[in-house]
């Protein structure tokens, strides 16, 4: 077991599931392209390692916080020029997150709230974009030729105490590429995306669990008819059955604007339906209903 300092690059690719449920060969394959062309050969080049894969991502360190940066720096234009050639279902975007910290290594892994705290912050970067922990931006402060605008503290996962984050800017008035769509409106038309989450049964009766599934899919088929609104399919929808997750990490997973939540509960012949409905970007709860009625 050895202890060192380092920084850490958290990469996370945007839209993942929503391109694997359209196509599961093109989307892999243009991952591995994009990992053997630019992420490879540019953290080599910065003098750092990919020390662990995950699926729709990776984990790099690097022994300075600089070259680190400009690691992430150089990987951002590199997408940028390889998707503006690209039409925008086919284009690859990556959030990166970074840290600096103490670290464990053993038998090639990294561990350590050095490496947490870079994958909690990843995905408060927007599309295209970079975002540093605090730590890491003490380190570079004055040091490269990007500028850096405040999140503000954020409260992550399984971390204790707040983490004061900043999105980077490459170029003046540019942070993090904030300019580009919003979630939901990419490569989807101007319209809304809404993703209905499968509903959760409340009744303490697993059999109960078809009920719910059911009112979702109905809801998911209803409203996918509504001209102008684009609602996520119920296959990227359901994998996050069971799991429970902010309406944020669900919009920026499936891509939606909106997210829809809501529950199940059956007592005798009697029915109560919940239901939410929240913006991805901020979790602001828009609407909430409750339906009781007679199950028939």
């Amino acid at each position: 077991m050895e202890r060192r300092l380092a920084a850490i690059i958290a990469a996370d690719m945007v839209g993942f599931s929503r391109q694997m449920q359209a196509d599961e060969v093109g989307t892999l394959a243009r991952l591995r392209a994009v990992s053997a062309e630019i992420f490879e050969p540019l953290v080599t080049a910065h003098n750092g390692r990919i020390f662990k894969t995950t699926g729709d991502g990776f984990l790099a360190e690097f022994s300075s916080a600089i070259e680190a940066l400009n690691c992430a720096v150089a990987v951002q234009n590199a997408l940028a020029g390889r998707n503006a050639e690209l039409d925008a279902d086919q284009q690859t975007l990556f959030r990166l997150g970074m840290n600096i910290g103490d670290v464990i290594v053993e038998d090639g892994d990294v561990y350590g709230d050095g490496v947490n705290i870079a994958a909690r912050v990843e995905p408060l970067a927007s599309p295209g974009g970079i975002v540093v922990a605090e730590a890491a931006r003490d380190q570079l402060h004055n040091k490269v030729p990007v500028s850096f605008e405040t999140l503000g503290p954020q409260h992550l996962k399984n971390i204790t105490g707040p983490i004061t984050v900043y999105s980077v800017a490459t170029e003046p008035g540019k942070v993090g590429k904030t300019d580009g769509p919003r979630p939901g409106e990419q490569a989807r038309g101007d319209g809304p995306v809404l993703a209905v989450l499968p509903f959760e049964n409340m009744s303490g009766d697993a059999d109960q669990d078809h009920l719910a599934d059911g009112i979702t899919e109905d809801l998911i088929t209803t409203l996918s008819q509504i001209g102008h609104l684009s609602v996520v399919g119920r296959n990227s929808a359901f994998t996050f059955k069971g799991r429970v997750v902010t309406a944020q990490e669900a919009g920026r997973d499936l891509n939606a604007r909106f997210v829809l939540t809501g529950s199940v509960r059956k007592s005798g012949n009697r029915l109560r339906i919940t239901t939410q409905l929240t913006d991805a970007g901020d979790e602001t709860q828009l609407w909430a209903g409750r339906y009781d009625r007679e199950l028939a």
